[in-house]
């Protein structure tokens, strides 16, 4: 192609919370995304992220020059270039949230070019990919806890749901019990129930803790301790017989492998928000697929159905409440699961994605 990447537009947007939410470790009353739009050739693919605003001022100090001018089929040579280019200021966190961003809207720019879908583009393993249904809210009333989980296992047909325990850092395992039988009784026996402490427990709480999840009929247990103690988190998989799943704050590469090597999960969660958009996705499940570890796309589900119908070690993307409210709220053509699972159109252009720009504005902040 003659005519190389034109411009790279980045936008900021803050969407308050439809109530006060939080986990066992943190608590929030906003979210914020930082959208990308590449354009080249007559066309534009958006990317983002869901990270804060500083993410913005990456792309637009650094990664712009990086990207404008290069062709828009060479997508992972403007990857690395990205990379290259942040080697000082650290590629985890903000940086790598930002690369990213820039990275999806390039995957989805030159699908468009191509003039076929994202998953078409990558390839596609499988037509659908499961999701589960994720928020359960420790500032939840038990009341809409039990709406919230019935929507989706009664109302949406997906027969997954996680909720959030650990509530003040583990302090409350009672407390902790009792949302968990409550969610039992909201989805019934036949749907699967995961839980997340997001890193509230103790090593040995968390084992404890299992023996009982177990009994509620729990197979999923996301971050029982911190996601940095690998031996943590290798000791507790050893100990229960719940799945042990951590990986959502990978950054990079190495960091997927070195949780891997430890044999400190039994899924490995990947977001392509935060990993370093497509291009990093795609290389850490080939290494997850290399330790016999299946992946489980964390948040952002609009984004991740295209990279997950195209590795075959897929499990489920984590539908997740906030995230799937605002895709709604400002993007055209999110996919809506069907049957527990979501269709990423192999017919459309790209993700399929466009922004509302009237419904979004309200909420733009830069």
């Amino acid at each position: 192609m003659d005519a190389g990447v034109e411009r790279l537009d980045v936008s900021v947007y803050t969407v308050p919370t439809e109530r006060p939410e939080a986990d066992g470790t943190l608590a929030w009353d906003s979210t914020t995304i930082v959208l990308v739009e590449a354009t080249a050739g007559g066309a534009t693919g958006i990317g983002y992220t869901y990270g804060p605003a500083a993410c913005a001022r990456v792309i637009e100090d650094t990664l712009r020059d990086q990207v404008v001018g290069t062709d828009p089929l060479d997508v992972p040579g403007a990857w690395e270039a990205m990379v290259r280019a942040v080697r000082n200021q650290g590629r985890p966190g903000v940086v790598s949230m930002a690369i990213s961003a820039v990275d999806t809207a390039l995957w989805d720019l030159k699908a468009r070019l191509l003039g076929v879908s994202l998953c078409a583009l990558l390839g596609r393993v499988r037509e659908t990919v499961p999701v589960y249904g994720s928020g359960g809210f420790i500032s939840m009333s038990d009341d809409d806890l039990q709406e919230q989980l019935a929507g989706w296992v009664h109302g949406l047909g997906i027969p997954r749901a996680k909720i959030k325990i650990g509530e003040r850092w583990g302090r409350d395992p009672e407390r902790d019990m009792a949302r968990v039988q409550l969610a039992r009784k909201a989805i019934g026996d036949a749907a699967q129930l995961f839980v997340d402490a997001n890193g509230g427990y103790t090593r040995k709480q968390a084992v404890r803790l299992a023996r009982r999840l177990g009994d509620w009929g729990v197979s999923w247990f996301e971050e029982p301790v911190s996601s940095d103690d690998l031996d943590g988190l290798r000791e507790i998989r050893d100990l229960i017989d719940l799945d042990v799943a951590a990986g959502e704050y990978g950054y990079d590469l190495a960091y997927f492998h070195r949780m891997l090597a430890a044999g400190a999960v039994d899924c490995l969660q990947v977001d392509v928000t935060r990993c370093g958009g497509v291009t990093e996705f795609l290389r850490a499940a080939g290494v997850a697929a290399g330790f016999g570890v299946e992946v489980s796309a964390h948040c952002a589900p609009a984004l991740s159905a295209h990279p997950m119908a195209a590795i075959a070690n897929a499990r489920h993307i984590e539908y997740f409440a906030d995230h799937a409210r605002i895709e709604r709220m400002l993007l055209e053509g999110a996919p809506e699961p069907d049957g527990g699972s979501v269709r990423p159109d192999p017919a459309g252009a790209g993700t399929g994605l466009t922004v509302r720009r009237s419904d979004a504005e309200r909420f733009r902040t830069a």
